[in-house]
């Protein structure tokens, strides 16, 4: 039922959007040189890769210097990236990846190989559910640019504090997989934003 949810969803959703969503892959390019959008391995279910689509905040190529993104004061961020990404907005490409099956609307957000290889064998059960857009720690972490920008080692602050309380929130949702639990994160999800 929740996969038919999310294509239900993730269809409306890229149709209704679409205008926007062109309009916004439009500025980028016009800003900055290269594609609209960003493609990068995420681990998903069951340990498999797959392509997360975002739309491009940083310029081409800086994801070389690190994949942590550290608030105002990363300088690799284009002007129109530092608004999609305050905004979240960045995320919505990953529609398509909820259509695809990659994802869902609601789940554990998907980690790149380098942190997924730190998982203990208890941490790996995020990987047992599809992973999702948003989730309790996306919730409670929505700034973590910013906690990482006030960090001295934000790679570290990232590895030994953040990522471990990120992942005791997924099991709250892996737990209690249900869809009544899946519409609340939708919820809390839009009220966050909103406030």
């Amino acid at each position: 039922m929740i996969r038919l949810l999310d294509i239900i969803f993730s269809f409306v959703g890229l149709v209704v959007l679409s205008p926007m969503l062109l309009l916004i892959y439009i500025l980028i390019i016009i800003e900055s040189k290269g594609h609209g959008f960003y493609i990068q391995e995420r681990i998903g279910k069951n340990g498999q890769p797959f392509g997360l689509y975002k739309f491009r905040t940083m310029r081409i190529g800086a994801d070389a210097d690190g994949q942590l993104t550290i608030g105002k004061r990363d300088n690799r961020v284009t002007r129109i990236g530092y608004y999609l990404r305050r905004t979240k907005i960045d995320e919505l490409p990953q529609l398509f990846n909820v259509l695809k099956g990659d994802m869902s609307l609601v789940g554990p957000r998907p980690e790149v190989r380098k942190y997924v290889n730190m998982y203990s064998d208890e941490q790996r059960r995020v990987l047992s559910v599809r992973p999702g857009i948003t989730d309790y720690a996306s919730i409670e972490y929505v700034n973590e640019s910013e906690l990482l920008e006030k960090a001295e080692d934000p790679d570290r602050l990232y590895i030994e504090t953040i990522m471990p309380d990120k992942i005791k929130l997924n099991m709250k949702y892996i737990n209690h997989y249900t869809i009544s639990e899946y519409f609340k994160i939708i919820f809390k999800t839009f009220k966050s934003l909103m406030a």
